[in-house]
């Protein structure tokens, strides 16, 4: 299913706040008593952002990790972020594996979605059009893969809404198998504890999303 295969403004009607967080909770209370784990694939924005997202998930499943950001449209800024991400990867400790998936890298995509949506204000509706690109991405290369869930790192930041991600989330995972996993990863001192790993191991803090457009906005 492509991206525009969705009607303009499915994503913006009003959700019914929830708590994501607890939702989570209550699953992966479930899921920890399994004998055998479930595969989970994580869309990560960036190294720090996954950082405590990694550590609390790998304790339930075994995740692969999607980086998939083709708003970054500067090749060399998205090719030091995926470095730190492997990097990342490479020196955490996980009580279960975590692996890195190639995504295909166009930023072409991401231009032609937020196509008249340049002037938008951070948050808005070409901030909506940038996650649902990444999310329709993320959940029908986890239903090609045959993984159980999958979930995005995004709303660790305290600069994104949560439940529009989710809703999101909810939305391009309709009539898949693959279950779409909802979060609110900022709560429980999640932000803080990422930006406590991103010390420890020296990761690069973005000061901007990656698109243009945000860069401009600094």
């Amino acid at each position: 299913m492509s991206v525009s295969n969705f009607p303009p403004g499915s994503f913006r009607s009003k959700a019914i706040k929830t708590n994501a967080q607890r939702d989570m909770t209550k699953l992966t209370e479930q899921i920890e008593s399994l004998a055998v784990k479930k595969t989970l694939l994580l869309h990560s924005c960036c190294a720090p952002c996954s950082s405590y997202v990694l550590e609390y998930l790998s304790k339930y499943f075994l995740i692969d990790v999607l980086y998939y950001n083709p708003n970054i449209s500067d090749n060399a800024e998205y090719e030091f972020r995926l470095a730190e991400q492997k990097r990342l990867i490479g020196e955490m400790s996980y009580p279960h594996p975590v692996t890195l998936q190639k995504a295909e890298y166009n930023p072409k995509m991401f231009f032609a979605v937020c196509k008249g949506l340049e002037n938008e204000p951070e948050g808005g509706r070409r901030c909506e059009e940038c996650f649902k690109l990444r999310l329709t991405y993320t959940a029908h290369f986890a239903e090609k893969n045959e993984y159980d869930y999958f979930a995005t790192t995004l709303t660790v930041s305290p600069l994104k809404n949560s439940d529009k991600i989710n809703r999101i989330g909810e939305i391009v995972s309709r009539n898949l198998k693959t279950i779409y996993l909802p979060s609110d990863f900022k709560k429980l001192n999640g932000y803080k504890r990422s930006v406590t790993l991103s010390k420890k191991y020296n990761l690069y803090r973005q000061k901007y999303c990656g698109c243009i457009f945000s860069k401009h906005n600094e």
